[in-house]
C-alpha cells in the first residue's frame, strides 16, 4: 500500500492531471456560457475546449497607431473647465468639434495638463495656433494620444467585440524599442472587412432633431443635436417587425427624457411635425426629421409618430421614456447596438500607418495540422533518446510520462483561461518537453552515476543535489525569459510566458514527482 506522506508529490501530480483533463474536455468549461448569433461555431466543433488564436484557426490582425495629437504643459488658468478648453480649442480648428478635443488636468505635483485633439487633418502647427489663439500657452506638441485615452480604447474595442459576438479574439496594447504605441486587434474567424467596419468607427452615436424655422430670408432647417450614447438607461436589442422595420429599441435616463419631451414640443414635433418627414424625398427640406447619426452620417430619417407625439403633448413620455431608433437594415441595426452598448472610441485608429493582413481558415487548419505532427515528432524523438540512453524502461518510462504530464496540465491551464492558442504557444510547448527532458536526465544520472542505490536515504542525498541544479537552471530560464513575457514583443511573449509557466510547473510538481516515482522503482528500504 502507498505511503501517502512519502508520495505525496506523486500525488499531487495525479490531482493536477485530473484537474487539467476535466479543463480540456468537459464541456462549458473556460466558456462565457451565453449564446449569440454572430458567434463563429469553427471553434465549438473541436472535443477539447482549447482556444485558438489567428495563426491556427484563421482571421484578421489589424496593429494600427491611435490618430491624434497631443499637447503637454498646457497653461490653463485655475478654475476653468474643461467644457470651455475643448469648446475654446475646437472653435480654432477647421472641421473640428468639442467632441474631437479632451483636456487632461494635471492630477499630481509632477503632471502636466494636457490637450488632445482628435481629428486626423489637424497639424502640430495648426493645433499649437489654436492653443495660443485660445489663450493658452503650451510646452510641447507631439503626435500621438495619452496613455488614458489608449487604455479607453482598448477597453472600448473589448467591449465592441464581445457585443459583436466574436469569440477568441483579443485587443492589447504593444510597444516598439523607440516608444511608438499600437493597438492591435487579433480576431479568428473574421474577415477583414468585417473586424475592419468594427474596430476603425469611433461609433459616435447622435439623435439630431431637424425642424424648419422661419427668418428674415426665409424658412431654413435648422438642426439641433439631442442624444448622446450616455442619455440612455438601457439599450435592447437589434430587431426586425412588419410595423416598424429594423430598429434599437432604446430607454431615455431621467434627465435625458426630460430634455427630450421638452425639445419635441418647443421645435414643434408634437403638432405640425407629426409624421411630417420628406427627407427621403426632400433633402434639402426635410420638415420634421429625427435623424439617427453615426460618425457625422445620418444613417436613417424618421418622422414623430402620432402616438409618440400624444405622449409628449400629454407629458407623458418621462413616465416610461422609451422609444425605438430605426435603421435602413439589420446590419446598420446591429452596428447601432454595438455603438451605443460599447460606447463612442475617443479616437479613431489610423490604419495609413497601420497594417491588417487576413489568414485564410484553410491555411491554418494546415498550421495545426503541421504543429501537431511537429509535437509528435518531438515526442517520438524524445522517447528513442531516452530509451537509447538508459535501456531500462523503470527509468525511461516515467521520465516520458512526466514529461508529457507537464503538457497536458499547460493544456489544461490555457482550456480553462481560454488562451488563443498560436504557433508561438506550440513552440512554447516543444521547449517544455526539451527542457523537462533535459531536467529528467539530469536527475536520473545524478542518481544512477554511483552505482548502489537502493538505500532511500542515499537516493534523497543524490536526488538534492540534482535538483539544485535543475532549480539553478530554472531560475535562469525564468530570468532571461521574463523580459520577453513582459514586453510586447509579439509572438516572443506568447513562446515566453508558456515556457516560464512550464518551468514553474515542471520545477514546483512534475521534477519532484518523478523523484518519488524513481525512488519507489530503485529503493528498496
Amino acid at each position: 500500500m502507498m505511503d501517502i506522506r512519502d508520495n505525496w508529490r506523486v500525488i499531487l501530480l495525479a490531482i493536477f492531471l485530473v484537474v487539467s483533463t476535466f479543463a480540456l474536455f468537459s464541456p462549458g468549461v473556460g466558456g462565457d456560457g451565453g449564446s449569440n448569433e454572430f458567434v463563429n461555431e469553427t471553434a465549438a466543433d473541436t472535443p477539447t475546449n482549447l482556444k485558438f488564436g489567428l495563426e491556427l484557426s484563421g482571421g484578421t490582425r489589424i496593429r494600427a497607431p491611435v490618430d491624434g495629437l497631443t499637447a503637454e504643459g498646457v497653461d490653463v488658468p485655475r478654475g476653468t473647465d474643461a467644457t470651455t478648453v475643448e469648446s475654446r480649442v475646437a472653435g480654432n480648428l477647421s472641421g473640428v468639434s468639442a467632441a474631437d478635443v479632451t483636456v487632461r488636468f494635471a492630477q499630481a505635483a509632477n503632471e502636466t495638463t494636457t490637450v488632445e485633439v482628435f481629428a486626423g487633418n489637424v497639424t502640430e502647427s495648426a493645433f499649437g495656433n489654436a492653443l495660443q489663439q485660445a489663450g493658452y500657452d503650451y510646452q510641447t506638441v507631439r503626435q500621438g494620444v495619452t496613455a488614458e485615452t489608449r487604455n479607453t480604447i482598448v477597453r472600448i474595442l473589448r467591449d465592441k467585440v464581445s457585443e459583436a459576438g466574436l469569440s477568441g479574439g483579443q485587443v492589447q496594447q504593444v510597444t516598439t524599442a523607440s516608444n511608438e504605441h499600437f493597438v492591435v486587434i487579433e480576431m479568428p474567424n473574421t474577415n477583414r472587412s468585417q473586424l475592419e467596419e468594427l474596430v476603425t468607427q469611433r461609433g459616435q452615436v447622435q439623435v439630431v432633431a431637424a425642424y424648419p424655422v422661419q427668418t428674415n430670408n426665409g424658412t431654413v432647417t435648422k438642426t439641433t443635436p439631442l442624444l448622446t450614447q450616455g442619455d440612455f438607461r438601457s439599450i435592447g436589442t437589434a430587431q426586425e417587425s412588419p410595423q416598424l422595420g429594423t430598429h434599437v429599441p432604446v430607454t431615455l435616463n431621467d434627465k435625458a427624457a426630460q430634455n427630450f419631451s421638452n425639445a419635441m414640443r418647443k421645435f414643434g414635433f408634437t403638432n405640425e411635425g407629426v409624421s411630417n418627414c420628406r427627407y427621403g424625398a426632400t433633402p434639402d427640406n426635410p420638415g420634421y426629421c429625427l435623424y439617427t447619426v453615426v460618425d457625422g452620417e445620418i444613417v436613417y430619417a424618421a418622422g414623430m409618430s402620432p402616438d409618440l407625439a400624444q405622449t409628449f403633448r400629454q407629458q407623458k413620455f418621462t413616465q416610461s421614456p422609451s422609444f425605438v431608433m430605426q435603421t435602413a437594415n439589420m446590419s446598420e441595426a446591429r452596428q447601432l447596438q454595438i455603438h451605443l452598448n460599447a460606447g463612442s472610441l475617443p479616437a479613431s485608429l489610423n490604419m495609413e500607418e497601420g497594417t491588417s493582413y487576413f489568414l485564410a481558415p484553410s491555411l491554418a487548419e494546415r498550421f495545426k495540422l503541421y504543429s501537431l505532427i511537429t509535437g509528435l515528432v518531438a515526442v517520438g524523438a524524445v522517447s528513442a533518446v531516452v530509451f537509447l540512453r538508459y535501456g531500462d524502461p523503470k527509468v525511461a518510462a516515467p521520465m516520458l510520462v512526466t514529461a508529457l504530464s507537464e503538457v497536458v496540465i499547460l493544456l489544461g491551464f490555457a482550456a480553462a483561461i481560454q488562451l488563443p492558442l498560436d504557433l508561438s504557444h506550440i513552440a512554447g510547448f516543444i521547449a517544455v518537453i526539451g527542457t523537462g527532458v533535459d531536467d529528467l536526465i539530469i536527475i536520473a544520472d545524478e542518481v544512477m552515476s554511483e552505482g548502489d542505490v537502493s538505500s532511500s536515504r542515499v537516493f534523497q542525498s543524490r536526488f538534492r543535489k540534482a535538483f539544485w541544479v535543475i532549480g539553478a537552471a530554472a531560475a535562469t530560464t525564468i530570468i532571461a525569459m521574463s523580459p520577453l513575457a513582459v514586453l510586447s514583443l509579439g509572438d516572443l511573449q506568447g513562446f515566453a510566458i508558456i515556457t516560464i509557466l512550464g518551468v514553474l510547473i515542471g520545477v514546483l510538481v512534475t521534477r519532484p514527482a518523478y523523484g518519488d516515482i524513481l525512488r519507489s522503482l530503485l529503493t528498496d528500504r
